[in-house]
């Protein structure tokens, strides 16, 4: 299969070489049985370097426009995503979002790793933001426990445009994953939208205190929309209110800090809450 292809003899190796990447925390991913990867996403090169550490398959929801895409750059990457068995889904909410999750409830219930990005999209500027509800739904609906996966500076290995990844030093790019997070205590609430948010939200408050990336507390597209209007119509977009207060180094990392990011994280550097609003998968 292209996916052991390329993690063990193409590209495996030669990103070992390059990169160096460290891991942390990787007894947390159970050696069989179902799991959802949660995991926060910075660039296309995110589905090189998570799987490079994991002995077992990981199949990710990838969305759709991987699949459609015109010209060279579009036929070679849905080629690679397709020899690597990563599944499509349209992301246009109602029953698109419906048939997006009873794909990965099929991955699930095979016994798999289900890779999912909770954020929708890859970030535009390498901070983490709003969760899409999604993922909350397949955790309560099988009862399978989440692991919060954060990947570290490589936003900077191929920033949004760049086809090309960039050279870093050897041992800056890493990835850390975080103990399972149990949602039992919910069961049967799969449909109680509240519950459903404060579940996401749990997810994403994780992922940034694994990651030290600054939360913002609106979708990543919505974002994305923000800032080509602001191209085309030469404005600045500046900081969304509600944003979380730290200061940031490229790439989205917090800046050292003579306290820790969970010192940090307990005076108030929470995910903001539910909003009374529907969220698509």
């Amino acid at each position: 299969m292209l996916y052991w292809l390329l993690r063990r003899v193409l590209l495996g190796p030669l990103i070992r070489v390059l990169y160096k990447p460290w891991v942390k925390g990787l007894e947390n991913i159970p050696k069989k049985g179902p799991v959802i990867l949660a995991s926060n996403h910075l660039s296309f090169s995110d589905h090189f370097f998570l799987p490079l550490h994991v002995n077992r398959k990981i199949t990710f929801l990838a969305k759709a426009e991987y699949f459609n895409g015109r010209g060279v750059k579009g036929r070679l990457t849905a080629m690679f995503f397709r020899g690597v068995g990563q599944i499509p889904i349209e992301r246009a909410g109602g029953r698109a979002s419906e048939a997006a999750l009873r794909t990965g409830m099929k991955v699930l219930d095979k016994g798999e790793l289900l890779g999912i990005y909770p954020e929708g999209t890859r970030s535009p500027d390498g901070r983490l933001y709003r969760g899409r509800t999604g993922v909350a739904r397949m955790a309560l609906e099988s009862g399978i426990p989440v692991v919060p996966v954060a990947m570290i500076s490589t936003f900077e290995v191929q920033p949004p445009g760049k086809l090309i990844p960039q050279l870093l030093p050897k041992g800056k790019v890493g990835v850390v994953i975080g103990e399972p997070l149990d949602f039992s205590r919910y069961e049967g609430m799969s449909t109680d939208r509240f519950v459903l948010r404060s579940v996401t939200d749990e997810i994403m408050y994780q992922l940034m205190v694994l990651s030290n990336q600054e939360y913002v507390d609106i979708y990543a597209a919505t974002m994305k929309e923000r800032l080509a209007a602001a191209k085309r119509s030469g404005a600045d977009v500046g900081l969304p209110s509600g944003h979380a207060e730290l200061a940031v180094t490229p790439g989205g990392h917090g800046a050292p800090a003579e306290e820790s990011s969970e010192d940090e994280a307990k005076k108030g550097r929470k995910v903001k809450k539910a909003k009374k609003d529907d969220d698509a998968a």
